[in-house]
C-alpha cells in the first residue's frame, strides 16, 4: 500500500466534499507565509530525526512500532473533518465507524452482548473498567498480580479503592492458590487478570481464575491491552495450550481492555474498553444542557468517562479492519510473524555461548541476559545495561533493546545457579511485535550475540 498516494487521496476527498458547500473566504488571521512555513517545517523534520527508529526491526526495545499505512491514511482523512466522537452531532460518520469497529473487537474476544467504545489510551480504558468495578462492588477491594501493569494500583488510588497484590508463579502468572486464599477473606470485589504482562509477556490463567471468582461472587476484569489480539491465534499451535486456553476465556470476563495502538496497528492513542453487561451504562448516566439532542440513539459520550475524543482514531481503526480483518488469515498473520520470531529466537539463544534465555516467551516478548563469570546478579545487571548501551550508541548497525528489572527471588526460581548477591537485577528485553522482525531475526540475533561477547 503506497502511503503517499492514499494520503493525497484523503486530502482530495476532503477538498471535494468541502466544495459541495457554499464558498467562503478564509480568515487572514490564520494565514502564514510560505517561507515561514517552509522554515518551520524543515526544523520540525530535523527535530523528528532525534527519535529512535521504531519503524525498523533493529528497534527491538519497547512496545513501539509504526501504524499501518491504512491507519495513517484513514486518520488523516478523518482528521481533516476533525470530528469529536463524544456526541453524535460531533461525529455522526466516525461514531458509526467506532460502533462497527468496537463490535468487531467484541466478537474477536467472544463478548455478546456487550457495551463498549474506544478510548484515548489503555490507561483510560482500565480506569473506566475499574470505575465500573467500584460502582458494581462498592466498598470492596481489587486484586492484581505482582506483574500487573502499574496503572491498576495508580487508578485504584485515584478511585479510592484498596488494592491487594497477588504473588505470581515461576512464569510470572497470577498464583491461583494465593488468589483463593485472598478471595476467602471476602474483601475482594474484582480480580484483574492480565493477558500479556508488559515486562515478560506472561498470560494469567484466566480460565482458572474465572470459576474461582464466580464461586466467591467476584468480578473479573481482563487487562488484555497487550495480549488481546492474540485471541486470533487461540486455535493455532504457535501458542502453548494453557496460554491458548486462557485467551479463549477472556470473553467470559466482566470487562476487557484492548489496545488497538499496540497489535492493532493503530497510531496513538487508541484503546478500547468492553463490558459484558450493557446495563453498566447506568454508572455513566449524566446530564448535559447542550449535547445529546440530535439522536435518540445512545451517544458514545453517554457510556464513557471521557468527553472530547478524536473521531479520526475510529476511522483509522475501521479502515484497517476492513483491509486486515480480525481473523487468523487477516490481522492474525501479523501476530503470528512476531510469535514465530520469538520462538525461533528462543531456540537460537539456547545455542549461544554468551546469552541465556531468562524465560520462555508466551507471546512475542523476549527476556534474556548475558552470561557472566562469575554468574552473579550484580554482574548480570551490569552486563545487560552495557549491551543495551553499546547497541544504541553504535555508529554502524545500531540495535535498540530495553531492560526490565527482576527481583532476586524471581531470578533464582528460574536460574538457581546464579548467585543472588543483590536484591534485584536487570535482564534484557525485546518486543518482537513488528512482523518484519521475523525475516530480520538472524541479523538481530547476531548483533546482540556480538554485543554480549566479553571484551578482552
Amino acid at each position: 500500500m503506497e502511503l503517499k498516494r492514499w494520503l493525497e487521496r484523503g486530502v482530495e476527498a476532503f477538498e471535494e466534499w468541502a466544495r459541495s458547500y457554499e464558498e467562503y473566504a478564509a480568515h487572514p488571521a490564520t494565514e502564514v507565509a510560505e517561507e515561514a512555513c517552509a522554515e518551520a517545517f524543515a526544523e520540525l523534520a530535523g527535530r523528528l530525526r532525534d527519535s529512535y527508529p521504531f519503524f525498523h526491526p533493529c528497534y527491538a526495545g519497547q512496545m513501539l512500532k509504526p501504524p499501518h499505512p491504512a491507519a495513517v491514511a484513514g486518520y488523516l482523512a478523518a482528521m481533516l473533518v476533525n470530528s469529536n466522537n463524544h456526541a453524535l452531532d460531533g461525529g455522526p460518520a466516525t461514531s458509526a465507524m467506532e460502533e462497527e469497529a468496537v463490535g468487531r473487537l467484541a466478537s474477536m474476544v467472544g463478548l455478546e452482548p456487550f457495551l463498549g467504545h474506544l478510548t484515548s489510551s489503555g490507561t483510560v480504558a482500565n480506569l473506566e473498567a475499574l470505575f465500573v468495578a467500584r460502582e458494581s462492588r462498592p466498598g470492596r477491594s481489587v486484586a492484581v498480580s505482582a506483574e500487573a501493569h502499574y496503572t491498576h494500583a495508580r487508578m485504584c488510588r485515584l478511585l479510592g479503592v484498596r488494592v491487594h497484590t497477588v504473588p505470581v508463579d515461576e512464569r510470572g502468572r497470577m498464583d491461583v492458590a494465593a488468589l483463593e486464599r485472598l478471595l476467602a477473606s471476602g474483601d475482594v470485589g474484582t480480580v484483574v487478570v492480565t493477558t500479556g504482562t508488559t515486562a515478560l509477556g506472561a498470560v494469567d490463567p484466566v480460565h482458572r481464575v474465572l470459576p474461582l471468582a464466580r464461586r466467591y461472587g467476584v468480578r473479573v476484569h481482563a487487562d488484555a491491552a497487550y495480549g488481546g489480539f492474540f485471541t486470533l491465534l487461540a486455535e493455532d499451535p504457535l501458542l502453548d495450550a494453557e496460554t491458548a486456553e486462557a485467551l479463549r476465556a477472556v470473553g467470559r470476563s466482566d470487562s476487557v481492555v484492548i489496545d488497538p495502538h499496540k497489535h492493532g496497528l493503530q497510531p496513538y492513542g487508541c484503546g478500547a474498553v468492553l463490558f459484558a453487561d450493557p446495563a453498566v451504562a447506568r454508572f455513566h448516566r449524566h446530564d448535559s444542557p447542550y449535547t445529546y439532542f440530535t439522536s435518540t440513539r445512545p451517544h458514545l459520550g453517554e457510556i464513557s468517562l471521557e468527553c472530547s475524543r478524536s473521531g479520526a482514531a475510529a476511522a483509522a481503526l475501521w479502515l484497517t479492519l476492513r483491509l486486515l480483518p480480525l481473523t487468523r488469515q487477516g490481522l492474525g498473520g501479523v501476530l503470528a510473524a512476531g510469535r514465530r520470531a520469538a520462538l525461533r529466537w528462543a531456540g537460537l539463544l539456547a545455542g549461544t555461548p554468551h546469552l541465556e534465555l531468562y524465560q520462555r516467551p508466551e507471546l512475542d516478548i523476549m527476556t534474556y541476559y548475558p552470561r557472566t563469570e562469575p554468574a552473579a546478579l550484580s554482574r548480570v545487571g551490569a552486563a545487560s545495561q552495557e549491551v543495551m548501551r553499546r547497541g544504541m550508541e553504535a555508529k554502524e548497525n545500531p540495535v535498540f533493546l530495553s531492560v526490565t528489572r527482576v527481583d532476586a527471588d524471581a531470578f533464582a526460581r528460574r536460574h538457581p545457579d546464579v548467585t543472588c548477591d543483590a536484591e534485584d537485577t536487570h535482564v534484557l528485553r525485546s518486543v518482537l511485535m513488528k512482523p518484519e522482525s521475523e525475516p530480520y531475526l538472524d541479523r538481530l540475533h547476531r548483533r546482540v550475540a556480538d554485543l554480549a561477547e566479553p571484551t578482552p
